[in-house]
């Protein structure tokens, strides 16, 4: 049992996906070994012994999901949350019901808010038909409030140029970067969320930050702005690390105080943690694989109007449309504006 000054108030082992809390519904850890790509940009290797169109159990190191010529996801509905896909090493080409498309990667982030409704792909293209293609993402889900689930689906990109870095020193000189995707940090703030999104508003206190300790350093994770505040540490690459006088062994997600600092030290090799942080919404969960709402009822409705009306369609002519691959890093937003940035 924790003691009331115990900075680790619990700690469970990482599955998959990984548990959260309030505001957060799930996050998922994708790392995927994947080989030379083949002409049409799936894995130039057999797919036998594969379970084709479910396969998750990571034969060779790698995963084609529910996608059967590209490794990913094809097209799926949501309503009620959003989803906040962060990508670390590859690509994801996105496609969704209101004619938007996006490949991102390197670090880039998609926040999408699914809201009323929205159907979309996520195809992991293999461009390298020389080198192996590693695949390396975070997707989070982030609940939406009552009065903001029906609202108009958006999505937002946060290119990896415009996501604030903080780099720490310890007293030896040893490094922690801090990748800050909501929230703020030493006088650093992240772009903005989606303008509905529970991250918009001023007193959520919501965080998304990527931790990296040198093997080793130090840093003293800094209290949230809102008492009421659920933070989360993912620990999920390095030997060890030390929260305070707590030591962790495994892989695991600690549950921690967020109304005092919290001294992290890294074991010795170089160590990673996801940090998950905001103010719950405190509202009934009523999830039905992709739809969550309030209640039962109200998924009922999701399911009647998916049906009724595919959430807008599917301008794609396939259910996994990749892009060309020569294409760059860009999105095509439903209302015809376009970004593009570096390759």
């Amino acid at each position: 049992m924790s003691s009331a000054n115990d900075i680790v108030q619990e700690t469970r082992p990482l599955g998959f996906p990984w548990e959260t809390a309030d505001p957060f519904l799930f996050c998922v850890h994708h790392d995927d070994a994947y080989p030379p790509g083949n002409e049409r940009m799936g894995p130039a290797a057999s797919l036998a012994g594969r379970n084709i169109g479910q396969d998750f159990a990571g034969k060779d190191g790698w995963r084609m999901y529910h996608g059967e010529v590209v490794p990913g996801f094809p097209q799926h509905p949501h309503r009620g949350f959003e989803t906040v896909t962060i990508v670390r090493r590859g690509l994801i080409d996105h496609a969704d019901s209101l004619g938007a498309a996006a490949r991102f990667g390197a670090g880039d982030v998609q926040w999408l808010t699914a809201g009323g409704g929205i159907v979309h792909s996520e195809m992991f293209p293999l461009l390298d038909r020389t080198n192996p293609n590693p695949a390396e993402l975070f997707q989070i889900w982030l609940n939406l409030p009552a009065e903001d689930k029906l609202v108009p689906p958006h999505f937002a990109m946060l290119w990896s140029d415009t996501i604030p870095r903080c780099v720490f020193l310890d007293e030896a000189g040893r490094s922690t970067e801090v990748t800050v995707i909501a929230g703020s940090l030493d006088g650093k703030r992240a772009p903005s969320p989606p303008p509905k999104s529970w991250a918009s508003r001023p007193d959520t206190d919501i965080a998304i930050w990527s931790i990296r300790m040198a093997p080793g350093a130090t840093w003293t994770l800094p209290k949230a702005a809102h008492p009421q505040s659920v933070r989360t540490l993912y620990f999920f690459k390095g030997t060890s690390l030390r929260i305070g006088e707590h030591a962790l062994a495994g892989h695991v997600a600690a549950r921690v105080r967020s109304d005092v600092d919290a001294r992290l030290q890294a074991g010795d090799t170089e160590t990673e943690i996801l940090l998950l942080q905001g103010r719950p919404i405190g509202q009934p969960v009523v999830q039905y694989g992709p739809f969550v709402m309030n209640t039962r009822e109200q998924i009922q409705r999701a399911m009647m109007d998916y049906q009724r009306t595919r959430f807008g369609g599917w301008p794609w002519p396939s259910d996994d449309p990749v892009h060309g691959r020569e294409e760059g890093r860009f999105a095509r937003h439903a209302d015809g504006q376009v970004e593009r940035v570096g390759s």
